[in-house]
């Protein structure tokens, strides 16, 4: 899916500041967004804006920082308030803020607080970036699109939103219940976003990756050492998903060739959850 084109309109990163949700703003840029809002808890977004310019296609390219708390409702509304009046619109919002669940406590002995902070973290803020950027998109008006093989016109509608979920949205792992249950909960919030929003022709897809080498999966190796070594037996590749190869993903389904995909749930693992069998066991 690299070489995606988005010729043009307004991007919306939360999460920006590393991993999947940083290659998505490179992703986007090089696909052709005329400006991203990056946005993050931790304001280190300098060097990703500067990086998105080195990737930017289209000629009047710009990228703005905002600090986005999205456990807070007042932090997520101010984040897309500011998105409309300095940029204009939100025409691709991707959700990549979230936390990780690496506790590896089973059920028996789970911390609560542990628990609550996952759901906290994972479902409600995207509840509520949802909420918000759900209404923002519906007061603005839908995008044309026209197809250079069939000389035909269509409507993009007025949006497009991406969450990133993770492939333990659609199964379970022993001693991640508190992750694992936040991402579960994080597809049904964006599928039912993506009913609700057939009115106002917003589209709604999710994107479930497996491991992934970002700063947050070698923090987890770090504190998991086996966890290498398991990933090599049980992945069909034998080894961590690149960010791009899930970031050029995103960037497909934000695109022109995406506008009759709604409501899906994108799995980017090498076919690791296809079936019950599991290499090396």
């Amino acid at each position: 899916m690299a070489g995606t084109r988005l010729n043009g309109g307004i991007a919306l990163v939360t999460g920006a500041a590393s991993g999947i949700g940083k290659d998505v703003c490179f992703a986007l840029a090089e696909a052709g967004v005329e400006a991203i809002l990056l946005a993050d808890l931790n304001l280190s977004t300098d060097l990703t804006r500067q990086e998105c310019q080195k990737f930017a296609s289209h000629s009047n390219f710009r990228a703005l920082s905002v600090m986005v708390d999205v456990t807070d409702e007042a932090s997520v509304d101010n984040m897309v308030q500011r998105a409309v009046s300095e940029l204009g619109r939100i025409d691709y919002c991707v959700h990549s803020a979230g936390i990780s669940g690496n506790s590896r406590t089973r059920t028996a002995s789970l911390n609560i607080d542990a628990f609550d902070r996952s759901m906290r973290t994972n479902s409600r803020g995207t509840l509520l970036v949802l909420r918000a950027v759900s209404h923002a998109m519906s007061l603005q008006e839908p995008r044309l699109h026209t197809s250079t093989r069939s000389n035909m016109t269509r409507s993009l509608g007025r949006g497009s939103i991406v969450v990133l979920s993770s492939i333990n949205g659609l199964i379970s792992v022993p001693g991640m219940m508190p992750y694992t249950a936040s991402k579960h909960a994080t597809i049904g919030i964006a599928q039912t976003a993506a009913v609700d929003n057939f009115e106002h022709h917003i589209r709604v897809n999710i994107v479930c990756p497996s491991w992934t080498d970002t700063p947050m999966m070698q923090k987890t190796i770090s504190n998991v050492p086996t966890l290498e070594q398991a990933i090599a037996k049980l992945c069909p590749l034998g080894r961590l998903a690149m960010p791009e190869e899930v970031s050029d993903a995103v960037a497909f389904l934000c695109s022109p060739a995406a506008s009759f995909i709604n409501g899906e749930s994108l799995v980017i693992d090498a076919g690791f959850s296809l079936t019950g069998f599991r290499m090396g066991h």
